[in-house]
């Protein structure tokens, strides 16, 4: 598949790319992305929610009254759950909510966001650029220029760039960060991806490195 370039004003350059079939042109994978969004949003709680028992409750031990021949309830400690103050009957305790999930089904996800994306036409490939100097506005201004001051816009560089990222964080509805490290959370939550035509290859060596499994375009997960 070919890709055109747009230059950072936002016009075309004339030049393409080729990019990767297997990687940009699949059938997003609904059930993929939602396993991989899920898995996501869990592993970013704290699970640090914690209350007190009767037994973790300040309080006396004493039975309050005799079991019998009073004509109440038989009552034990002043700790039950029953009492004010009393402890939490099977309240929250700290537990870990993190989920794991295959590297393919992953990989899957990843590549049926990036595909959508460019379904969708909110994939935007801008020649390589590079700032002298820290400038929040060129960075507003560059937005501004493909009508993406309003949206909450992903920007992908090719490898690490302080001058850019640093100028860009300032902008609130703009991410900026290296391409190899983009989730497929980010490429999915945010409305369009502008990414430099070098840090192309650097998505599809992500899913290239480290691995010489085959990768597959469809998993069949459930219904």
């Amino acid at each position: 598949m070919q890709l055109e370039i747009y230059t950072i004003g936002g016009a075309k350059s004339g030049k393409t790319v080729m990019v990767d079939d297997a990687i940009f042109a699949i059938e997003p994978h609904e059930h993929s992305m939602w396993l991989a969004i899920k898995a996501t949003l869990a592993n970013r709680r704290a699970g640090t929610r914690s209350t007190k028992g009767r037994s973790e409750v300040a309080g006396s031990t004493r039975k309050l009254y005799r079991q019998k021949g009073t004509g109440r309830a038989r009552q034990g400690d002043i700790k039950s759950p029953l009492h004010p103050g009393g402890g939490t009957l099977f309240g929250p305790k700290p537990h870990k909510y993190s989920l794991g999930l295959p590297k393919k089904v992953k990989q899957l996800a990843r590549k049926s966001a990036l595909s959508q994306k460019l379904k969708d036409g909110a994939f935007i490939v801008v020649e390589d650029f590079m700032f002298d100097e820290i400038k929040t506005q060129r960075m507003a201004g560059i937005l501004a220029a493909f009508g993406l001051h309003e949206k909450n816009s992903l920007f992908l560089t090719a490898g690490h760039n302080e001058n850019l990222y640093k100028s860009g964080r300032n902008i609130s509805n703009l991410l900026v960060m290296q391409a190899s490290k983009a989730s497929m959370y980010e490429i999915w939550r945010n409305r369009a991806i502008l990414v430099q035509k070098s840090a192309l290859a650097e998505i599809e060596q992500t899913f290239k490195s480290g691995s010489k499994d085959v990768e597959v375009s469809h998993i069949s997960i459930g219904a």
